[in-house]
């Protein structure tokens, strides 16, 4: 069995750099991963209005649409910039939505998943807006609000976001350790393997004699970070797109 994971793309404009290389990654996949696992933030903002308000998404919307015509199995883990996904993602993709952690079967071995925004507890201000957009009134609000509100008010939460997350790279270690304690927790509940995003910070670590593995995913901003499970055994990648698929930068 061979699964590709995909996290924290935070897709804006398809002329971006990143953007270009992720529709000539998944353009490779098709015939190839059998499963599409996204750990959440592939796109910089995204909530459940109709497709066609997200003009700007819908080639990578179409790419993952022919991925699932070929036979790919997509699975989809909310993030902090995309959730209360809509009926494309459900009814068109048949894509398997989860807003939170939970564990997937890989040829028998128990995976868990997550976006990983819910890692840090420490973080009370994070768990309180998460848990209000994540809520029953927001996806209530999605028929009422225009989308363009929806997005002016996203724009500015993600200049703030962008913020922190420069800061929150100044301290590594603290992050590594926050994950492989939460990875220790579920290797303690019969996981083989845990696997989240969120934090930009691309490592993979092995127990002894392979008995488990955690994978923090990086991003596809600059890392072009992916992992793979081929077989029974998972690695961790960056993609080098081809030189056709990256256009000039404007002058």
């Amino acid at each position: 069995m061979r699964a590709i994971f995909l996290a924290d793309a935070h897709l804006r404009r398809p002329e971006d750099r990143n953007y270009r290389a992720l529709l000539a990654f998944l353009a490779e996949q098709g015939g190839r991963a059998e499963l599409l696992v996204i750990l959440g933030d592939l796109f910089e903002f995204l909530i459940g209005y109709p497709a066609s308000d997200f003009p700007h998404y819908l080639p990578v919307l179409d790419a993952l649409l022919q991925l699932k015509k070929g036979g790919t199995r997509i699975i989809y883990c909310e993030g902090n910039h995309d959730f209360h996904l809509g009926t494309f993602f459900t009814k068109t993709l048949g894509a398997e939505l989860h807003p939170g952690p939970t564990v997937i079967d890989l040829d028998g071995n128990r995976t868990l998943i997550c976006h990983g925004d819910q890692i840090n507890r420490g973080e009370l201000s994070h768990r309180l807006l998460r848990a209000l957009f994540h809520g029953p009134i927001v996806k209530a609000l999605i028929p009422v609000v225009p989308v363009r509100f929806a997005c002016l008010i996203a724009e500015r939460l993600g200049h703030r976001s962008s913020k922190s997350r420069t800061k929150k790279k100044r301290h590594v270690d603290t992050r590594a350790m926050l994950i492989r304690e939460y990875a220790s927790h579920w290797f303690g509940k019969g996981c083989s393997a845990v696997i989240t995003g969120h934090f930009h910070l691309p490592f993979l670590e092995r127990g002894e004699n392979d008995s488990h593995t955690l994978i923090s995913m990086g991003e596809w901003i600059t890392h072009f970070s992916y992992a793979e499970y081929l077989d029974g055994r998972f690695s961790l990648k960056s993609y080098t797109p081809p030189a056709d698929s990256i256009p000039n930068s404007p002058r």
